[in-house]
């Protein structure tokens, strides 16, 4: 006989209210730090709800935020899908044309943004021909709007009149409560859409001992950002365990992030590997205190041998994880097993560096290019395919994207493994050429085709260069049209600029007489990768203020 409760978000906010009323949400804001317990949050929550009733909302209606991570953002985590609209976080780092087209596929009605953000987002609705026409207001995160053209309200006083209790409605499973873009690497980017089940789903897989468990003695701060993929989850996990939520806030510096682990005992935290070798960097030059930290987990891209071993020697288990958007998104956690405890410390840590053993729910399979499985022996490699009940079957009014990317039921993730015979999965490629530069996705095909824009290039190519800050940065080479100038690069490079952030432009661009290509007339990057693997090459100019931490 089936259960009589759906599986939905609600019950974890209902849990943690009942059970650890007096646990604290911490945040770190542009007003400094502000604090309330998980009763004032549902409070709030409420408010929220009412307020977005009250304008209209609660038929699926999609509603963006355009935030980082703090309090006001964590608000909308529940009580927007939990009132029957659908909430659609926005990255703040994608070029404008990106952003523009994600609220027009999606239709947004509201956009919750911070009050750092708005000039970027101001910028994105001025460069639009046909201003973001679904959208009605735009909240500004705070109490106070500052002096725009755009449509604003401020968030306190959106919600500031409502009552704190809130009839919340019993929602069906397949009721979408999320959704979110996976950055264009051929193309448009494209929406994933998260029902209430998967949501619950996948919070309940990585709650399990071999996921990335959190209880109601843990102290959580989410570093990855709230826009990529739910900050991997974990507010919705740290809710359901009962665990204090700590949020860092806008672009928290390696000194903020160190304070607010001593300040507040956090246990557990998460982001890409770029956020910690800054953090690495400050504690060897500092006296910091990690003696509260227990796990640190690490996505986005491969954490480093030397990064596991920083940690381990100062008590700090690193926790490899990975997963896609498309896998909402935890789908792999290397830890160690069992059988694998007692042996020697690097056969521990050449496991641990791997992406690690599938989350219970999900299965997956290994194939070449004829579709064939793979053995498990750790050398053969092949696509990766995954599935299960928190992993999309297709993509949101892409149905020409979902016929080529998925078959059988299973998601074809263009990650090229091996699986060795313990399991654990270990991505040795990809098979599609993007570039991950500090966790974030640039597109060199995209990029290609702005460099064909200028009248001085006649064929471009893009490839990620290895990079010790930023794991991979992007190189450009290019054939010119006509007598090579002086000044290639740089004109090149600041052509770029005038339409991509900053972290977008290539760190170098090198002319070159010809592209190596592929019996098919491709341009062949293997080739173009093993050759301009110099890290030289690349000379990381992304200032602070535009990289994507």
């Amino acid at each position: 006989m089936p259960g009589g409760s759906p599986q939905t978000l609600r019950p974890f906010l209902w849990r943690a209210r009942q059970l650890y009323a007096d646990t604290e949400v911490v945040s770190r804001t542009h007003e400094g730090i502000v604090r309330y317990d998980y009763d004032g949050y549902g409070d709030r929550v409420a408010q929220l709800a009412n307020a977005l009733e009250a304008a209209g909302y609660g038929n699926g209606e999609r509603i963006a935020t355009f935030c980082w991570n703090h309090h006001r953002h964590f608000e909308t985590y529940f009580g927007v899908p939990g009132m029957g609209a659908q909430p659609h976080t926005i990255n703040p780092l994608l070029p404008d044309k990106h952003v523009q087209y994600i609220v027009e596929n999606a239709a947004d009605r509201t956009v919750f943004v911070d009050q750092s953000l708005l000039p970027k987002l101001e910028g994105a609705v001025a460069d639009d021909p046909d201003p973001f026409e679904t959208v009605e207001r735009y909240v500004v995160m705070g109490d106070s709007v500052p002096e725009t053209d755009l449509e604003t309200v401020a968030y306190e006083s959106f919600i500031g009149d409502q009552p704190t209790t809130y009839d919340w409605p019993e929602l069906a499973e397949d009721r979408p409560a999320g959704l979110c873009y996976t950055s264009g690497t051929t193309g448009q980017p494209k929406g994933v859409e998260y029902t209430q089940q998967m949501l619950w789903s996948h919070t309940m897989g990585i709650q399990s001992p071999q996921g990335i468990p959190l209880a109601d003695d843990d102290v959580v701060m989410p570093v990855v950002p709230m826009f990529h993929v739910n900050a991997w989850g974990l507010p919705f996990s740290a809710t359901a365990g009962g665990a204090k939520h700590v949020y860092p806030g806008p672009k928290p510096s390696p000194e903020d992030l160190a304070g607010l682990i001593e300040d507040e005992g956090v246990t557990v935290t998460a982001g890409v590997p770029t956020v910690w070798l800054g953090l690495m960097e400050y504690v060897e030059e500092h006296d910091v205190d990690l003696s509260s930290l227990d796990r640190l987990v690490v996505g986005g891209s491969a954490a480093p041998e030397a990064m596991i071993r920083f940690f381990d020697d100062r008590g700090v288990e690193l926790v490899h994880a990975w997963g896609m958007t498309e896998t909402a998104p935890v789908g792999a956690v290397s830890h160690v097993k069992h059988g694998l405890a007692d042996t020697d410390y690097d056969t521990r840590l050449e496991k641990r560096r791997k992406q690690g053993l599938v989350v219970p729910g999900l299965e997956f399979r290994v194939v070449d290019d004829e579709g064939e499985a793979v053995p498990h022996d750790g050398e053969a490699f092949g696509e990766l395919h995954v599935r299960g009940p928190w992993v999309t079957t297709e993509y949101f009014a892409r149905p020409e994207a979902t016929e080529a990317e998925f078959a059988d039921g299973y998601l074809k993730t263009g990650d090229v493994v091996t699986v060795d015979p313990d399991g654990y999965i270990d991505i040795v490629d990809r098979a599609k050429d993007v570039i991950k530069s500090g966790g974030e996705w640039i597109s060199s095909q995209e990029l290609e085709n702005e460099l064909l824009g200028h009248d001085a290039v006649a064929e471009a190519a893009v490839i990620g260069v290895p990079h010790e800050r930023w794991q991979e940065r992007p190189l450009a080479l290019v054939v010119p049209s006509g007598a090579e100038e002086d000044s290639l690069s740089d004109t090149l490079r600041e052509y770029i600029r005038q339409n991509y952030p900053n972290w977008w432009v290539p760190d170098n661009v090198v002319t070159v007489e010809e592209i190596p290509k592929t019996a098919t007339g491709k341009f062949d990057k293997k080739v173009l990768r093993d050759e301009y693997a110099d890290e030289s090459l690349v000379e990381g100019r992304v200032p602070d203020e535009a990289a994507p931490e």
